[in-house]
C-alpha cells in the first residue's frame, strides 16, 4: 500500500497538489497520505520490535526510537524545506513530542498501570540516566534562545547554532554509550535481564536481516511522501487559519502514536521498564537528533530557525521535568502520578488553540 502511494504521487502527485485550492481534494489527498505514512509507522514499530525481541534491551528500544526520530526528521526538514512559515516547526514539533510522551503517554500509562497492577516498580538507575540527559537538551534547545542577547526572538546566531548542535551531539552520543556499553543494565528489567541475554544471543543472524530489510522498507515510502504531506498540511494549516502549533502536534502524532502504543502494551504487561525506555528514549532522541537536524536544514536553507518557546510553553515545559523527576525518583508508580501528569498535557492541549 506505502509504496503503490509512492508510485501514484510520483506520476500524479504534480497535478493533485497544484489543485489543492479544492477543499474536498486537499482532505481527501491529506486523509489518504496521513492513513499510509501512519499505517507504514506501524510497520517500522512491529519490524523494531521483532529486532528488540531477537537483541534484547536496550538494543531493542533503541533501534525503536531512532527509526521513529528518523521519520519525525524527515517530515521536519520537509515541511522546512517546502513550506512558508515554518522558522519555528522543529521547536513546535519537539515541544509536542515531550508533551505528547511524558504527560499525554506517560499518563495514560500510568493510570493504566495502576488500575490494573496497582503498583509498578522499574529500574530507577535507568530512569535517572533519561532524566539526566532531558533536562540539559531541553533547557538548552528550548529555554535558553529565549534569553541570550544575540538575538531578540529566540533563534540562534550562526556559532549558536553549530555550537548547540555538537554539543547536543556530544550529550547524546555518551548517552547512547552508557546505555549500550557499561551501564546496559541500567535499562533493563532486573528480573528479567538473564533471560533478555539469553534469547537476544540465541537469534538467528538470517532473521535479523530479515527483519532489518523490512524496516528500511518501511521507512522509506514514509521519507519519500513527507514532501507531499508537507505541501498540504502547510496548506491546510493557513487556509483553516490554524495555530501554527497544530503542524509539529500533527507530525508528533504521526510519528509516536505507534510507539505508544507499544508502551501501553508494554505497561498492560506489568512491564514498566519496556514503557520507559520507549518514552523517555523517545524524547531524549528526539532532542537529541531534531535540534542539530533542524539548525543544519536551517543553515543550509538559509532559514531563520526559532527554537525559543513562549512563556507559558516554557512554564509547563519546567513543570513537566519537574514532575517527571518527582514520578522516575522512587522506586514504583501509582494512578496518582498518571493523573498529574494528564492534567498537565490537558493544559497544553488548551493552550494550543487559546494561547
Amino acid at each position: 500500500m506505502a509504496w503503490a502511494t509512492v508510485a501514484a504521487f510520483a506520476v500524479l502527485g504534480g497535478a493533485w497538489l497544484a489543485d489543492l485550492g479544492s477543499p474536498l481534494l486537499a482532505a481527501g489527498l491529506f486523509a489518504w497520505l496521513f492513513s499510509v505514512i501512519l499505517w507504514s509507522a506501524f510497520g517500522v514499530v512491529h519490524e523494531a520490535e521483532a529486532l528488540a525481541d531477537r537483541l534484547g534491551e536496550p538494543y531493542g528500544t533503541l533501534i525503536l526510537t531512532l527509526a521513529i526520530v528518523m521519520i519525525e526528521v524527515a517530515l521536519v526538514a520537509a515541511v522546512m524545506l517546502g513550506g512558508k512559515q515554518s522558522t519555528s516547526l522543529g521547536r513546535d514539533t519537539m515541544f509536542a513530542v515531550i508533551m505528547i510522551v511524558m504527560n499525554g503517554l506517560v499518563g495514560v500509562g500510568l493510570i493504566l498501570g495502576g488500575l490494573r497492577h496497582h503498583r509498578q516498580n522499574y529500574n530507577l538507575d535507568g530512569a535517572g540516566a533519561y532524566l539526566a540527559v532531558i533536562i540539559p537538551l531541553t533547557v538548552i534547545a528550548l529555554i535558553i534562545p529565549n534569553f541570550t542577547r544575540s538575538t531578540p526572538d529566540g533563534s540562534l546566531t550562526r556559532l549558536q547554532a553549530v555550537s548547540f548542535s555538537v554539543l547536543t551531539v556530544a550529550l547524546y552520543g555518551i548517552f547512547l554509550l552508557l546505555q549500550t556499553g557499561r551501564h546496559r543494565d541500567f535499562f533493563a528489567e532486573v528480573n528479567l535481564r538473564v533471560a533478555e541475554a539469553a534469547h537476544g544471543a540465541s537469534a538467528g543472524s538470517g532473521s535479523l536481516a530479515r527483519h532489518a530489510g523490512l524496516l528500511i522498507a518501511s521507512i522509506l515510502p514514509i521519507v519519500l511522501l513527507s514532501k507531499s504531506l508537507a505541501a498540504i498540511l502547510d496548506h491546510g494549516i493557513a487556509a483553516l487559519g490554524a495555530p501554527q502549533a497544530l503542524g509539529g502536534v500533527l507530525i508528533a502524532a504521526i510519528v509516536f502514536t505507534p510507539e505508544g502504543i507499544s508502551a501501553l502494551k508494554a505497561i498492560r504487561r506489568d512491564e514498566l521498564q519496556r514503557a520507559i525506555n520507549l518514552c523517555l528514549g523517545a524524547v531524549t532522541s528526539t532532542v537529541g537528533l531534531t535540534v542539530p537536524a533542524v539548525l543544519v536544514v536551517g543553515l543550509v536553507s538559509g532559514q531563520a530557525v526559532v527554537l525559543g518557546l513562549a512563556p507559558a510553553e516554557m512554564a509547563l515545559l519546567a513543570m513537566t521535568l519537574l514532575l517527571s523527576v518527582l514520578t522516575f525518583s522512587r522506586q514504583g508508580t501509582t494512578v496518582l502520578e498518571g493523573a498529574v501528569h494528564l492534567v498537565v498535557f490537558l493544559t497544553y492541549l488548551v493552550l494550543i488553540f487559546s494561547p
